[in-house]
């Protein structure tokens, strides 16, 4: 009996759907593959029903008991080209998982090598798959040389044509394997939503590292992958359109790619280190990212006061943080909301990260005299409605966006400070008037990014008091409200934490802080009233995110520091 009507006669399709996966087997594959593929059963499920048929039994490679030892001594090839992998060796017989029930061939192959017996086993092809990538590392089938067995290269299309200098690196770069491999290294940093890829010579040979969820993650790699190295970086070089024979100065490119079918930016920054040249790449997934100010974690009362300044006729409104807390995401977000046709909006950023359709971008370029204030006064002749400015940098910038807001104009910006209050100080410092400040600041948003706790996998904690900072609000406990810890699954990698969200600091600018503003008040006495009027400082409402369980102390304390204010209200 054929996948299809095992699979029709377990009851996971209906004969009007097994017909439909019938004239789709245009290119041989399995029925119970497209039945996957269509989203008619999941995988597992119909690995079961047809191992019950043919007497194989199905079993969860990540709750099974492994014996990785035998990776030493198992033939690579089998692993790579037949997708087997060894699970335990007792008594002259090795059980071996793989994902075809039908093809039995590379099992006798296996056994005739090893001289064992072998009992398959029925497993996941994307859990085999993850087993591989965890235990050989990522382009490890590239390195034993048999890619040709497999070609995934139609996974990873470049949208712009490379060109090719003749050089003997250069047709290196562009042999098979190494395509392979480079290609190999940014699918699996797009599959783990991963935000960088860092590349980087050491005296040991080429390291990678993703980074997940603001969080750096080594990534296994074999040894021979450093045989590699100058390759990887030429092949990436190229792709990014960099000159590869330039070795002793630091350079910047970017990648254009279609990934599965999605459209992906890759920003690729390379520098010479002592061991050789490092690269980062920072991955842009247009396909992947969402802009929704609903959906960036804001508080209800915090989200309706801030979609309200954004409808503002004029005025500055501010988004602080560091570096990757999400301010260009909250802006575009902000953006995207009050777009319509009777509103126009124009940016000027540095660089361009996400192209929005309806809103008109410019990207900066300081070297031939297109700075963020050039760019501000030639986009006030354009007669704008709304207008973003990347960041305020200089007391140029700073006038002009002040200029656009007195006349009649909303102004988004974005500035590096540790909280809301330090903005209209910064200002200051930077020799903006205060009566300018305290009178075109609407309001700023500081912000920080948290890891969001998985969801299928979160525990149950309670703390003992002495456990909790001092600012946590303990009191809540006592109302049973619990708090829980990451434990780590499949879903999340076994991380615990599952993408991020954002807690904020939203300042008003109320008469008060306006005349703060004015008389050159410090930061720390703008922030006092700010509180004193009712503000949540970040460090509160990462509290509140944590007692909703929606993340956990441990990462508010990761991203802020200690808050005198709130211990203070306490």
């Amino acid at each position: 009996m054929e996948a299809g009507e095992i699979l029709l006669t377990k009851g996971l399709l209906d004969a009007r759907q097994l017909e439909m996966i019938r004239a789709a087997r245009m290119d041989g594959s399995r029925a119970d593959q497209i039945a996957v593929t269509m989203g008619y059963c999941s995988e597992e499920a119909a690995l079961k029903a047809i191992g019950e048929e043919v007497g194989l039994s199905f079993i969860d490679l990540s709750e099974a008991d492994i014996d990785f030892g035998l990776l030493k001594d198992f033939p690579q090839k089998l692993i790579h080209r037949q997708a087997l992998f060894p699970i335990q060796r007792h008594n002259g017989t090795i059980t071996v998982a793989t994902s075809d029930p039908f093809d039995l061939y590379p099992l006798d192959e296996l056994g005739a090598i090893t001289g064992l017996q072998v009992e398959p086993v029925l497993a996941s092809s994307n859990e085999i798959a993850r087993l591989i990538k965890t235990h050989l590392g990522v382009g490890s089938e590239t390195i034993d040389g048999l890619m040709a067995a497999k070609n995934a290269e139609g996974d990873v299309e470049l949208l712009e044509e490379i060109e090719s200098d003749g050089s003997e690196l250069s047709e290196q770069a562009q042999e098979a394997s190494v395509v392979r491999l480079v290609n190999e290294i940014l699918l699996e940093a797009i599959e783990t939503r991963a935000s960088d890829v860092h590349l980087e010579s050491q005296p040991s040979g080429l390291k990678i590292r993703y980074r997940v969820d603001g969080m750096l993650h080594a990534q296994p790699v074999p040894p021979e992958i450093t045989r590699f190295q100058a390759a990887i970086i030429s092949r990436l070089k190229i792709m990014a359109r960099l000159n590869i024979a330039e070795k002793r100065l630091p350079q910047d490119g970017r990648i254009k790619l279609k990934v599965k079918g999605r459209e992906v930016d890759v920003r690729v920054s390379v520098i010479p280190m002592i061991h050789g040249e490092g690269i980062v790449m920072r991955i842009l997934d247009k396909g992947g990212m969402e802009f929704s100010l609903r959906k960036l974690g804001m508080d209800e009362q915090i989200y309706k006061k801030f979609r309200e300044l954004i409808q503002l006729p004029h005025g500055i409104i501010l988004v602080t943080g560091p570096t990757g807390s999400g301010k260009s995401t909250t802006l575009y977000s902000s953006l995207l909301e009050i777009k319509s046709e009777d509103v126009k909006i124009i940016t000027t950023e540095d660089p361009v990260e996400y192209q929005l359709e309806g809103i008109n971008q410019i990207q900066v370029h300081p070297k031939i005299g297109l700075t963020f204030a050039a760019s501000l006064r030639s986009i006030l002749r354009h007669d704008p409605d709304v207008v973003l400015v990347g960041e305020v940098r200089d007391l140029e910038t700073a006038e002009n966006a002040i200029q656009a807001s007195l006349t009649g104009h909303l102004v988004f910006s974005t500035l590096h400070t540790n909280d809301a209050s330090g903005a209209y100080t910064r200002l200051v410092d930077m020799g903006v008037e205060p009566f300018l400040v305290a009178s075109t600041v609407e309001a700023v948003m500081a912000q920080r990014l948290v890891r969001r706790l998985c969801p299928l996998c979160k525990q149950e904690y309670t703390p003992h008091p002495d456990e909790l900072p001092d600012d946590f609000p303990k009191d809540r406990l006592a109302k049973l409200e619990p708090i829980f810890l990451p434990r780590g699954c499949r879903a999340c990698r076994n991380v615990g934490y599952k993408g991020r969200m954002g807690i904020y600091e939203l300042l008003l600018t109320t008469d008060r802080i306006r005349q703060l503003a004015h008389d050159r008040a410090t930061s720390w006495e703008l922030k006092s009233a700010a509180v004193a009027d009712g503000m949540r400082t970040l460090r509160d409402d990462g509290w509140e995110k944590v007692l909703a369980g929606q993340t956990t102390v441990e990462e508010v304390l990761r991203v802020t520091k200690a808050d005198r204010f709130s211990v203070q209200k306490k």
